[in-house]
């Protein structure tokens, strides 16, 4: 791969355009890997995990396979949980990795977050033996979505030839994406500070049960407001504001502070393991089904949506 002789770590996207360009890309992608000692690993949605098992005949055996659809719901937990889990597990030997985040089902609320967390596997992976080749629909996904693809991609592979991609800037993206968020139409709302924390929580949760959530989702509602609220009041000044509202079936929390997320990687890397702290927003990602995030000089948002199931 392009750039593998400067920076062991390579991250090409494959722009593809039906099953055979699809195949032709990822079945050569896992065989070499294969061939060479390497694990290798396949995050794709579901509909192209099932062709590339077929494909792969006896050597799907060989492969760890993960839904991206489900592994990657939440596109702010497949660093830590997808990608950095296979990889961390496999440090002796240069790590395989196909992962496919963005697909034509995403919906453009999920889409913001997916493109940061492209620009974001580069410093995630830097100086690792690490290759991620990252699948892109060019006949079904938008232009926005190829357009980015350049951004956060060193190289790209499209029509069976590889290249340097000349537009190349994964920290202009993360920049682009973090936009104030849309308020909403309507929320129930909870100022807090320092010692009133359980208040918030239990505030949270009976919102959550009156949206219809119920069991271990109030549970993960409960851990998702405990953490963002103690940052709050740890990083973000003593206090904050949380408010809680139904957007179709989903509940969304959201937290609000004076502090400034100055790390972009916060919450999508698991710290070192002598490291105290640093686990909180990790935690939140690993629950929520999807994290939305807008930090600057004046505050931090963190938006978490919790599906019933």
């Amino acid at each position: 791969m392009t750039e593998a002789g400067t920076e062991p770590f390579v991250h090409p996207a494959l722009f593809y355009r039906g099953e055979k360009e699809y195949l032709h890309g990822t079945v050569s992608f896992v065989r070499d890997g294969l061939k060479a000692g390497e694990p290798v690993a396949v995050a794709v949605p579901g509909p192209n995990l099932a062709l590339l098992k077929t494909a792969l005949g006896e050597d799907a055996a060989k492969v760890r396979f993960l839904d991206m659809t489900e592994a990657g719901r939440n596109p702010g937990r497949i660093i830590p949980r997808v990608l950095r889990a296979f990889a961390d597990t496999h440090r002796q030997a240069r790590v395989r990795i196909i992962g496919e985040p963005i697909w034509a089902g995403r919906s453009t609320l999920e889409y913001p977050a997916c493109a940061q967390h492209e620009a974001l596997i580069n410093p995630a992976f830097q100086g690792r033996d690490v290759t991620i080749l990252c699948p892109y629909d060019a006949d079904r996904l938008d232009e926005q979505a190829l357009t980015d693809a350049h951004a956060t991609h060193p190289v790209i592979i499209s029509g069976g030839r590889e290249r340097p991609s000349t537009a190349y800037a994964p920290e202009h993206v993360v920049e682009r994406y973090n936009q104030p968020l849309e308020p909403p139409a309507a929320a129930e709302e909870l100022a807090f500070q320092a010692g009133q924390l359980p208040r918030a929580r239990h505030f949270a949760v009976e919102q959550a049960a009156r949206y219809g959530l119920s069991g271990v989702r109030l549970d993960d509602v409960a851990l998702i407001v405990a953490e963002l609220t103690t940052n709050s009041v740890v990083h973000g000044g003593g206090s904050g504001t949380l408010r809680v509202w139904a957007d179709g079936d989903q509940v969304v929390c959201e937290v609000r502070d004076h502090g400034h997320l100055a790390d972009p990687l916060a919450g999508r890397c698991p710290p070192a393991r002598d490291r105290p702290g640093g686990r909180g927003l990790l935690l939140v990602h690993t629950l929520a089904d999807l994290v939305r995030v807008h930090t600057g000089p004046a505050g931090t948002t963190v938006r978490c949506y919790v599906s019933p199931h």
